[in-house]
């Protein structure tokens, strides 16, 4: 028979469980965007012709979309694309750790 301690124990090294695979996450996708970033820039620099860019930045709910050079629209889509994809994958996620602590 297990103490309410023990209940306690279990339900705090769990959410431990969590906090750190979400912080190991966090870590590794901070590494993946900077060493992206690094290599567009060494890559623009090099190049010397003309970059194309587009970004989507989310500040709360409201999407800000830029983009410059000659193929902007282009990429400009294709960040909305993976930021339509990042929302979908945020709501599944969302709604699977829901099913798992009910």
């Amino acid at each position: 028979m297990t103490t309410i301690y023990g209940k306690i124990a279990n339900c705090a090294n769990g959410e431990s469980n969590v906090f750190r695979k979400f912080l190991i996450l966090f870590i590794i996708g901070f590494f993946i965007i900077f060493t992206g970033i690094m290599i567009l820039m060494v890559a623009a620099v090099l190049s010397g012709d003309s970059v194309n860019f587009g970004a989507l930045i989310f500040i709360g709910p409201f999407p800000i979309v830029v983009g410059a050079g000659p193929e902007a629209a282009l990429m400009v889509l294709f960040a909305i694309i993976l930021g339509v994809l990042g929302i979908i994958m945020f709501l599944i996620l969302r709604r699977e750790m829901k099913k798992s602590t009910a």
